[in-house]
């Protein structure tokens, strides 16, 4: 009898660990309650003045007038830019990523932060507690000590365990309130150099002043609140802005815990407002069937779309696998399908008409459509957007083509892995 007792109670606490455990993983593998479902029309093109009304209004903050942005390619010219910036401050730096390791650019970023605090600047930094697991400590040490105060983004708590797969994924810096940078750089030795090599990613990073920089700083705010329940405000963090340049631009923001369609969203209605071309630079193309969908009606519009693609050199196998399943009806539709060989391709940058270019940290997959925090640049200037095509073009030339034959002849063990990866390609 008493046998039986412990069993009965051994039973019941493991129903309850187990039960939790469910709970927990349920928590972490849903999306949001409300999911975009039907089919965005084509209406009007990218350079009427509606589909600018609508992106303003149903992405949340307004297009803004008097901007300038300037592109940079690789490590070789975003680190020296941003640590350049870093050592400008005078006031105010606020600094979020998801990827932070040990290594010389950890270093030197490290050290920037630290001199800046000391200097009597306020330091502000999150980093993403996953993207960070491979920091050394002393680094956080160093900073912490200087004075800068450093947030890991939904570490691994009691009360964080339903929120682990939502980690913040926005790559952004402000200097001042007056300059801001994002992009698809993470604080990493990969990213060094010039993409000579297959140890050094092909990335770009963007330096924005002007008015949008606010809502850079806002974006920033969002996640800081959320995680110290403190405003930063104050002429520090939102000086009064003139224009800069010629270019309109706005940043947005996209999460789990509220907006976290805006992304999906923003990138459907392009390619729905799409006449004349789309070009698509994407580290990690995991459509969806929406996303599908408008890219298939877009082409049957007579609309040329290029996308760069990941080749030999890819971070996840996984996720190339989950890509390459939804390639052969964009090759029959016409969709050009191409694969950067020289490194690691890492860059997020949607083209369309030559008119509008988005960029940011928003890859196009599922993760970052619905689970991941995101902050994304639309800039609306045609000066910029031929610029952007020029690089683009550049890159497409490292890139090697892949036909509807490539896809039709790919291994079965392929087209086998695609059956078990595809029911979980909102996790990649």
């Amino acid at each position: 009898m008493i046998l039986s007792k412990k069993r009965l109670t051994w039973t019941v606490v493991l129903t309850a660990v187990l039960t939790v455990a469910a709970v927990v993983v349920w928590m972490n593998f849903a999306t949001p309650e409300k999911a975009l479902e039907r089919k965005i029309a084509h209406h009007y093109t990218v350079s009427d003045t509606q589909f600018a009304r609508e992106m303003s209004v149903l992405l949340g903050p307004s297009i803004l007038p008097g901007n300038h942005v300037e592109a940079l390619n690789n490590g070789v010219e975003i680190f020296p830019a941003m640590l350049e910036a870093i050592a400008s401050a005078k006031e105010t730096i606020t600094f979020e990523t998801y990827v932070y390791w040990s290594g010389d650019v950890g270093t030197h970023f490290a050290d920037a932060l630290a001199e800046r605090a000391k200097a009597g600047v306020e330091v502000r930094v999150m980093i993403d507690w996953v993207g960070s697991a491979r920091m050394d400590a002393t680094l956080l040490e160093q900073m912490e000590t200087a004075g800068v105060w450093i947030v890991r983004y939904r570490p691994l708590r009691w009360y964080n365990l339903g929120r682990l797969n939502n980690r913040t994924h926005r790559k952004l810096l402000v200097i001042d309130g007056r300059v801001g940078f994002t992009g698809g750089v993470g604080i990493a030795d990969p990213w060094q150099g010039n993409a000579e090599s297959d140890e050094h990613w092909r990335d770009m990073h963007f330096r924005i002043e002007g008015p949008a920089v606010a809502q850079m700083q806002a974006a920033f705010n969002d996640n800081w609140i959320k995680t110290t329940g403190l405003v930063l405000n104050g002429e520090g963090y939102f000086p009064p802005l003139s224009p800069v340049g010629n270019m309109s631009a706005h940043v947005f923001i996209a999460s789990p815990a509220g907006g976290s369609e805006s992304m999906h969203l923003m990138y459907l209605m392009s390619i729905a407002a799409a006449e004349h071309s789309i070009d698509l630079a994407a580290a990690y193309f995991v459509p969806d069937e929406l996303a599908i969908q408008a890219l298939l009606a877009a082409c049957a519009r007579g609309v040329k779309i290029r996308l760069i693609v990941p080749g030999k050199h890819v971070d996840s196998e996984v996720v190339r696998v989950a890509s390459r399943a939804h390639w052969g009806e964009l090759l029959i539709a016409g969709a050009e399908v191409h694969e950067y060989q020289p490194a690691m391709f890492h860059i997020k940058m949607l083209i369309v008409d030559g008119e509008m270019v988005s960029i940011g940290s928003t890859n196009f997959d599922l993760r970052s459509f619905r689970l991941n925090d995101e902050a994304s640049l639309n800039v609306y200037d045609a000066e910029f957007a031929r610029r952007m095509t020029r690089i683009f073009e550049a890159d497409l030339r490292e890139s090697t083509p892949y036909t509807f034959e490539d896809w039709a002849n790919r291994p079965w063990r392929q087209k086998a892995m695609e059956t078990v990866v595809l029911p979980l390609r909102s996790q990649l």
